[in-house]
C-alpha cells in the first residue's frame, strides 16, 4: 500500500511558478513508476507527466513540454513538479500517482493522491 500526499499548489500569475511535491508513504517506493496528472474545471484527466523509478526516463504531455519538469528524490520518497511559465490554461487540480509496473502515459496508475489546486490567474 502506498499513500502519497500532494503540496505547492496554490495561485499565481500568468508567467509564474510553482513547484508540487508528492511525499509518498512505504519503503518501496523507488521501486514505483511515478506520475502527475490534472483536472481541469469542465474536462477529463489529463496526463501531464511521468517519471521512471531510477528517474532516467520521463515524458511530457506536449501542452507542458519545455515549461515542466518532473523529478524524484527516492531518498525523500518525493516527486515534484516544477512548473514554469505557467498559463491560465494551466488551471486544474494536479494529482500524484504511483505505479509499480512499466512507464505509461496511460491514466493506469495503482495509487493516487487527494490532488492539489493551481489556479493561474490571467
Amino acid at each position: 500500500q502506498v499513500q502519497l500526499v500532494e503540496s505547492g499548489g496554490g495561485l499565481v500569475q500568468t508567467g509564474g511558478s510553482l513547484r508540487l511535491s508528492c511525499a509518498a508513504s512505504g519503503r518501496t517506493f523507488s521501486t514505483y513508476v511515478m506520475g502527475w496528472f490534472r483536472v481541469a474545471p469542465g474536462k477529463e484527466r489529463e496526463f501531464v507527466a511521468t517519471i521512471s523509478w531510477s528517474g532516467d526516463r520521463t515524458y511530457y504531455a506536449d501542452s507542458v513540454k519545455g515549461r515542466f519538469t518532473i523529478s524524484r528524490d527516492n531518498a525523500k520518497n518525493t516527486v515534484f513538479l516544477q512548473m514554469n511559465s505557467l498559463k491560465p490554461e494551466d488551471t486544474a487540480v494536479y494529482y500524484c500517482a504511483a505505479r509499480s509496473r512499466g512507464i505509461t502515459t496511460d491514466p493506469f496508475y495503482d495509487y493516487w493522491g487527494q490532488g492539489t489546486q493551481v489556479t493561474v490567474s490571467s
